[in-house]
C-alpha cells in the first residue's frame, strides 16, 4: 500500500494553489494516507485536459472539488465487491470520476465529490453544527469605568515591546475564526444560517468527514450485512483511501508580503516551522484544518509543555543541589574513606575480595539524584500533578465553549457501522427517539467483556513475567561478568550487568508496545462497542493499562521490592 501511495505522491506536483478563502481538509477516521498536492493524472478513456484550465483539487470540469480519493489495482480479483460498493456510492448521491496513473497503468484513482444536496442531507443526519449568527457582547454599565481603565492600560502597553511568544495577528489575519453562534444544521431552517456561498459553506474538513461517514456505511455485497470501507481496505479491494491536502505548504513568496497561499501554508509558516518554536499555537487554525480532536490534542500538548517549565526548574534545582553538596555528603564520605573494610566477592570461584571504597563513584552518582532535596521534589510533583489537572479542566472548558463542543456526544453520537451490521437483525425501540435501533443482548455483551478482561489480565501477566525475567538475568549475569576473562568487563561487572539488562528491558518494552496495540485493537473490536466514543474509551483504557504496567513495572520493582 505504501508503495502505491508513494507512486501517487510522486505524481502530485505542479498544482495551482486554491483560493485563500477555501477551508482545508480534515484527516478523519481510519484514513490510511494523505497526499501533499493534487496531480496531473491520465484520464481513463479520455484525453488529458489543458493543465492551465484544470486544478488538481477538482474534477476535470474544474468545478467539482475532490473530497476523497480511493486507490485500487485493476489486477485485483475483488472486482465484484468494488463494483457493488461504487454502485452504492453513486446511489447515495456522491459523484465519481476515475483516472489511471501516469507511471503504472494498473493503478486506478477514484475521485469522489459530494454535491450540495448530499452535504445538506448528511449534515442534518450527523448534527453538524454550523454558524447562524455572530455573537454580540453587551457591557454592563458598572463595568464601563473598568473598561476605560483597560483602554488606558492598553495604550500604555502600545509603547512597550510586543510579546515575542504571541503570533502576529495583523500579518496573519486568518488565525482568528469568526465568533459565531452555531446550531445543528437543518435544511428546513437553512435561511437562518450564514451562507454566502454554497461551495464554501461546508469547509473541506466537514466535507471530508461527511464523505467518510458515507463510505463507512455503504454495502459492498448484495443481500449481506457487509459494509464499510475499512473492510475493503483490509481485504485488499482498495489499496488506500484519503482526502487531499489543499495545496503545497511551501511558497516562493514571503507570507508577510504576499499572504498565505492556503491554510496549509499558513500552518507551516506560523506553527510547524523551527523558526516559530517559541510562539503560541494557532489552535483555531489547527482545529479548522485537522478537526476538533486533533485541535484538542495539541491544546493539551501545549498546556502540558508549558506546565513542565516549573517542574523542570525544580528538578534542575534538585540536581544542582546534589552537585554542590556532593563533597559534603556523609554517606559518600564514609564509603570513599572505608579503605580498610573488605567486602565479600560477588561470585565464588573467580571473583576477588573488594574494598568498600571501590564503590565511591557509585555512591557519589547516587547522591546526585537521591539527596535530601529529592523528598521536596517528590512532594512538589504530587502537588504539581493536581494543579496541572485542575487548571487543564478549566482550560478545556474554555476551549469546549469556544468551539461549541459542550454536550457534543449527546447531540452527535451515532451507532458504529460495525455494530449496526453485526446486530441489525436484533432491534428494539429507542425510548428517546422512538426509532428502532440495533440491540446487543446482555449475555452476548457480558461474554465479550469477560473474554476481553481475560486478555487484558493475560497481557499484564506477560509484563510482570518479563520484569521477573530481567531480575533473574541480573542475578545470573553479575557473577558471570565478574568471572569474565577480560579485565575491563571483570572490573566493571556491575556496570556491564546493568547496561545489558537495561538494553534487554528496552527491547522488551518496545516489542510489547507493538504487540499491545494490536491486542488492544483486537479486544476492543471483539467487544463491539455501540458508538465511536465507547470504542475510543475502551481502546484508550486498554492502552493505558498496558502502557502503565509495561513502562512502570520496573520502577515499582525497584521502589518496593528490590533489596527486601
Amino acid at each position: 500500500v505504501a508503495k502505491d501511495v508513494n507512486i501517487f505522491f510522486d505524481e502530485l506536483e505542479g498544482v495551482n494553489s486554491p483560493s485563500k478563502d477555501d477551508d482545508s481538509l480534515l484527516h478523519h477516521g481510519n484514513l490510511t494516507s494523505t497526499s501533499d498536492d493534487a496531480s496531473r493524472l491520465e484520464v481513463v478513456g479520455e484525453e488529458v485536459p489543458d493543465k492551465n484550465k484544470t486544478n488538481g483539487l477538482y474534477f476535470r470540469d474544474g468545478k467539482c472539488r475532490i473530497d476523497y480519493i480511493l486507490v485500487y489495482r485493476k489486477s485485483n480479483p475483488q472486482t465484484e465487491k468494488r463494483e457493488v460498493f461504487e454502485r452504492n456510492i453513486r446511489a447515495e448521491g456522491l459523484q465519481m470520476e476515475k483516472e489511471s496513473s501516469l507511471t503504472n497503468s494498473d493503478i486506478i484513482f477514484v475521485k469522489l465529490h459530494a454535491p450540495w444536496e448530499v452535504l445538506g442531507k448528511y449534515a442534518e443526519l450527523m448534527n453538524v453544527r454550523m454558524p447562524f449568527r455572530r455573537k454580540i457582547y453587551y457591557l454592563h454599565r458598572r463595568y464601563k469605568f473598568m473598561n476605560r481603565i483597560e483602554k488606558q492600560i492598553s495604550r500604555f502597553r502600545g509603547w512597550l515591546p510586543r510579546k515575542p511568544m504571541k503570533l502576529d495577528k495583523e500579518t496573519l489575519p486568518d488565525l482568528e475564526e469568526n465568533d459565531c453562534y452555531t446550531a445543528p444544521f437543518s435544511q428546513q431552517r437553512i435561511h437562518h444560517f450564514i451562507i454566502h456561498n454554497k461551495d464554501t459553506f461546508f469547509n473541506n474538513a466537514t466535507r471530508s468527514r461527511i464523505v467518510h461517514h458515507i463510505l463507512q456505511r455503504v454495502k459492498y455485497e448484495e443481500g449481506k450485512n457487509k459494509i464499510g470501507l475499512n473492510r475493503l481496505l483490509s481485504n485488499g479491494s482498495y489499496e488506500a483511501a484519503f482526502p487531499l491536502h489543499e495545496g503545497s505548504y511551501r511558497s516562493k513568496n514571503s507570507i508577510k508580503t504576499h499572504g498565505a497561499e492556503n491554510h496549509r501554508h499558513l500552518l507551516y509558516e506560523c506553527w510547524a516551522s523551527w523558526g516559530v518554536w517559541y510562539k503560541y499555537q494557532p489552535l483555531d487554525l489547527v482545529r479548522r484544518y485537522f478537526g476538533e480532536k486533533i485541535g484538542l490534542y495539541f491544546a493539551w500538548l501545549g498546556w502540558y509543555t508549558g506546565m513542565l517549565f516549573p517542574a523542570a526548574f525544580i528538578g534542575l534545582f534538585v540536581f544542582l543541589y546534589g552537585v554542590t553538596t556532593l563533597n559534603h555528603c556523609q554517606v559518600s564520605k564514609e564509603v570513599c574513606q572505608a579503605t580498610d573494610i573488605i567486602m565479600c566477592p560477588i561470585c565464588d570461584k573467580y571473583c576477588p575480595f573488594m574494598r568498600l571504597s571501590d564503590s565511591c563513584v557509585y555512591a557519589k552518582v547516587t547522591h546526585l539524584f537521591d539527596n535530601g532535596a529529592t523528598v521536596f521534589f517528590a512532594v512538589f510533583m504530587a502537588v504539581w500533578a493536581t494543579v496541572f489537572l485542575e487548571f487543564w479542566k478549566r482550560r478545556r472548558a474554555v476551549i469546549a465553549y469556544d468551539w461549541d463542543l459542550i454536550d457534543w456526544e449527546e447531540e452527535e453520537e451515532e451507532i458504529r457501522p460495525q455494530f449496526e451490521a453485526k446486530y441489525s437483525k436484533k432491534e428494539r425501540m429507542n425510548p428517546i427517539s422512538g426509532k428502532p435501533e440495533p440491540y446487543q443482548a446482555f449475555a452476548d455483551k457480558c461474554s465479550r467483556l469477560i473474554v476481553s478482561a481475560s486478555g487484558i489480565f493475560f497481557m499484564i501477566c506477560v509484563v510482570i513475567a518479563a520484569v521477573f525475567g530481567i531480575v533473574i538475568y541480573r542475578v545470573v549475569t553479575v557473577s558471570t561478568f565478574a568471572a569474565f576473562k577480560w579485565a575491563l568487563i571483570r572490573n566493571n561487572s556491575q556496570v556491564a550487568t546493568t547496561g545489558t539488562a537495561v538494553c534487554i528491558n528496552f527491547c522488551i518494552i518496545m516489542l510489547l508496545n507493538v504487540l499491545y496495540e494490536k491486542v488492544a485493537l483486537f479486544l476492543t473490536n471483539l467487544e463491539q462497542p455501540r458508538t465511536e466514543s465507547e470504542w475510543e474509551n475502551s481502546f484508550t483504557l486498554k492502552m493505558f493499562l498496558f502502557q502503565f504496567v509495561n513502562l512502570n513495572s520496573s520502577t515499582f520493582y525497584i521502589a518496593f521490592f528490590l533489596g527486601r
